[in-house]
């Protein structure tokens, strides 16, 4: 049995990892070079300790804030604090990414470094994996490429087919911000997450429509004429020390609905569905999808030898059940935030009708698992 992992990120190691400790074989397939930046919320919620605890994948050593607070604020500055009660810790990509990276090689997991997957093919029950320089065959292949890639559009998935009108830009910053709080501002056509990381950077990472960006010269000259409304977000961009060169960025972040089989691909992470930024739980999420995914594969091949039409089944399934409704929570709640009118009046309930508030932050994170 060879499993073919498509992309290196959260969900993909993840699932490599729980392989691996399984004993069966897979490989990795990552088209850059640990240790990277991605443009993420890096706030990962509780519901993921005990099993990142469980197999020794709960990264200790960078000393990650832990997160109990949450604040609100509307376009105009309008702000509520309010407890976390399941709470999470903040971590980068940059970081974790590459902790679970060493973490599967260390395992026997074999990685294909720089080299972007373009197609996928599956014929008489084997995958067959293109990229520039190679092909590679695989008996499953979980595809855990992320928000967008070229095999989202070679499948002409449904999604791919809508243009999204969201851009995501990501800072890394030394600023003083509360390292147990992590915070929402919103802005005219977006909103920006703030949160603490390890070796005391903050994280500030920020979704726009990108009529905001065309209708400016720069991503900065924007951010002066937009985002400086919000006296939050002006304060904290004019008062901290930017530590990227520029910013990392990502256009077209699709929030429609994916399938969890795609093409007998078994998705994870933002390749089976993103959660809104705001709900801050995209890397639980895909820690999550990628533990279902492996032990139903480990299932597949050792207990009870699952068909293939089986195993997907009872992937979509378990899938739908923890993750769909999230989603559609999700897409309900961005839309209250992104104008003024809007945010000020989901800020105005938050402050006065705490059951409101509760439900909005209960609503986007799952159980401990």
């Amino acid at each position: 049995m060879q499993v073919g992992v498509v992309g290196g990120g959260i969900s993909g190691l993840v699932a490599a990892i729980q392989l691996a400790i399984a004993g069966i074989q897979c490989y990795v397939v990552e088209k850059k070079i640990y240790p990277f930046h991605r443009v993420c919320g890096e706030y990962i919620s509780n519901e993921t300790v005990p099993f990142l605890q469980s197999c020794n994948l709960f990264p200790e050593r960078y000393n990650p804030p832990r997160i109990q607070r949450f604040q609100l604020s509307s376009v105009r500055g309008k702000s509520k604090i309010l407890p976390l009660d399941l709470g999470g810790f903040g971590i980068s990509r940059h970081a974790f990414d590459f902790f679970l990276y060493e973490k599967a090689k260390s395992l026997g997991v074999i990685f294909y470094l720089k080299e972007e997957v373009e197609k996928i093919l599956f014929d008489k029950e084997i995958f067959f994996i293109k990229t520039q320089s190679r092909q590679l065959e695989a008996d499953i292949v979980i595809g855990a490429f992320g928000k967008r890639s070229k095999v989202d559009i070679q499948l002409n998935r449904s999604f791919i087919q809508k243009r999204s009108p969201y851009v995501g830009v990501k800072y890394h910053i030394k600023t003083d911000h509360p390292h147990d709080l992590i915070a929402l501002h919103n802005f005219e056509g977006g909103y920006c997450g703030i949160s603490n990381v390890e070796d005391f950077k903050t994280n500030l990472c920020y979704l726009t429509h990108r009529e905001n960006v065309k209708r400016f010269k720069s991503i900065r000259e924007m951010e002066e004429a937009v985002l400086f409304k919000n006296p939050f977000l002006k304060n904290i961009f004019t008062n901290s020390q930017f530590l990227f060169d520029k910013p990392e960025t990502i256009n077209e972040i699709s929030f429609e609905t994916k399938l969890p089989v795609d093409a007998h691909i078994l998705m994870t992470g933002d390749a089976a569905g993103m959660i809104t930024p705001l709900c801050g739980n995209g890397m639980a999420m895909a820690i999550h999808s990628a533990k279902i995914v492996s032990d139903l594969i480990i299932k597949h091949t050792r207990q009870e030898k699952l068909s293939r039409g089986q195993l997907e089944q009872q992937y979509t399934e378990a899938w739908n059940k923890l993750f769909k409704n999230r989603l559609w929570f999700g897409r309900q709640v961005q839309k209250l935030f992104g104008n003024e009118w809007a945010s000020n009046a989901t800020v105005n309930l938050a402050i006065n009708i705490a059951p409101i508030a509760n439900m909005i932050i209960k609503g986007t994170h799952g159980d401990p698992f």
